[in-house]
């Protein structure tokens, strides 16, 4: 197999959630670089709009899908009509999240369960309503996002620490029940990286900045270029062997004493 059929999407239909700014474009972006036909669902029309006009301009095809990650009955039935619509979805990026930082002791429930059900039980929901469509089709890629909160304990992020760590658990769960069927599911963890959410993050966590360069071996933040490739191999069939996988996207952070 050459290198430009492992990477190659073509003919291939993706889904990002959240794909209308921040990594979830930058994925897919490097999904339609790669061939694929992408769909980005987010809440906001005209973030998703200028998405899909971006897609177009780097040459890939693409359509936006309103939709609020939230609902569990809408993902449900989003997926449905995808399906119907597109005759195929071949890729599933669980990307949509969202946090607030506050500490454990004054967290309020009503922001916990919030960000759960977005960033953990959505991804669980469009996994689960994907899988008919991968299974027919013998084949199947989910990329869910996790983060370093996956791996490390942060004091100011307790309940977005505790979805990014179920994302890895669900990801190793789905990726064992449906190896079988040819569907490879593996999570990318990404660092401190520069878009929406890291920036409020260095406004809200005083000393963030400085502590972020001095232990990225790489010396800066991520950008959201840096996700287009690992978007369009673990989408494409070089992919096949691995599952299961939380694949850090840190510069070397998670590795730095």
């Amino acid at each position: 197999m050459n290198s430009v059929s492992t990477m190659s999407l073509s003919g291939k239909v993706a889904l990002v959630t959240g794909g209308n700014g921040g990594i979830g474009l930058s994925m897919a972006v490097g999904l339609a670089k790669a061939g694929a036909r992408v769909v980005i669902a987010g809440r906001n029309p005209r973030k998703g709009e200028d998405a899909v006009r971006l897609l177009d301009a780097t040459g890939g095809s693409g359509r936006f899908l309103e939709l609020d990650i939230s609902d569990d009955n809408a993902n449900i039935q989003a997926i449905g009509d995808l399906v119907q619509a597109e005759g195929r979805l071949d890729i599933l990026v669980n990307n949509a999240g969202i946090n607030v930082r506050r500490a454990p002791e004054i967290f309020d429930l009503f922001d916990w369960n919030r960000i759960i059900q977005t960033n953990l039980t959505a991804a669980f929901v469009c996994s689960k309503a994907a899988y008919p469509a991968m299974k027919a089709a013998g084949e199947g890629k989910i990329i869910n996002i996790g983060s370093m909160t996956s791996i490390f304990g942060a004091s100011f992020a307790p309940a977005y620490g505790a979805s990014k760590g179920g994302i890895v658990q669900l990801t190793r769960s789905l990726a064992v029940a449906w190896a079988p069927d040819n569907i490879q599911v593996n999570a990318v963890l990404p660092g401190w990286i520069d878009t929406d959410l890291g920036v409020s993050a260095r406004q809200e966590v005083e000393g963030l900045n400085q502590k972020v360069l001095s232990r990225t071996p790489a010396g800066r933040w991520g950008r959201g270029e840096d996700f287009e490739g690992i978007a369009a191999f673990l989408a494409g069939p070089g992919s096949g062997f691995i599952t299961g996988a939380a694949i850090p996207v840190d510069g070397g952070y998670s590795i730095s004493g």
